[in-house]
């Protein structure tokens, strides 16, 4: 008897071997879903983390903010203005006769193109303040008191000065990309006695 026990026991072990089979390639299948689903879980945090960084903390994207310049502006926002300050001016204005006299004292800054225009500008010194001067001379009192005149003087002198320049100025109402040499004409004083 003892000798067809043993038989059994032989069968046994090759019936449990297929299943050791199967119970590995399960326990294999098992590991890669959960290896695939915590490599998920970790990706789905990761994105949440950089999403909420990007974010600010913010539940909702705030939209950005308009662009400071224009495309069609001519001034560069990303360097200083450049400026070359004029000595103070002291002018007689023109009166009526028998009017008392009455004086102008300003001080200007040019707004120019770039620190070579600057430069270059202390070599016509002694023009651009001779035109200034008998373009202010030719005012009276009343022609320069309001803010609208003061404005209209300053582009006055800017055009004198680029057309002395050789760059004539722009035609009315038209956008030019002519980069002018003198961009502005700037009163940091105006005083009239």
């Amino acid at each position: 008897m003892a000798q067809a026990a043993k038989p059994p026991a032989k069968q046994d072990a090759t019936a449990a071997a297929p299943v050791a089979k199967r119970s590995a390639k399960l326990l294999l299948i098992v590991v890669l879903v959960a290896v695939f689903v915590l490599l998920i879980a970790v990706l789905g945090i990761a994105a949440l983390v950089i999403l909420k960084k990007n974010n600010g903390g913010h539940e909702a994207a705030a939209p950005p903010p308009p662009p400071l310049i224009l495309e069609t502006s001519l001034v560069n926002l990303d360097k200083p203005p450049v400026f070359a300050p004029l000595d103070p001016f002291t002018v007689d204005l023109r009166g009526e006769s028998g009017d008392e006299s009455h004086y102008l004292q300003a001080v200007m800054a040019l707004r120019v193109a770039d620190q070579r225009t600057a430069d270059a500008l202390k070599g016509w010194m002694p023009e651009i303040r001779h035109r200034i001067n008998m373009l202010i001379s030719s005012k009276r009192p009343e022609d320069i008191q309001s803010s609208a005149s003061r404005e209209a003087l300053a582009n006055e002198i800017q055009e004198q000065i680029n057309t002395m320049l050789g760059v004539p100025p722009p035609p009315p109402n038209s956008q030019s990309l002519v980069q002018l040499p003198i961009q502005a004409v700037l009163f940091n004083s105006f005083i009239i006695q």
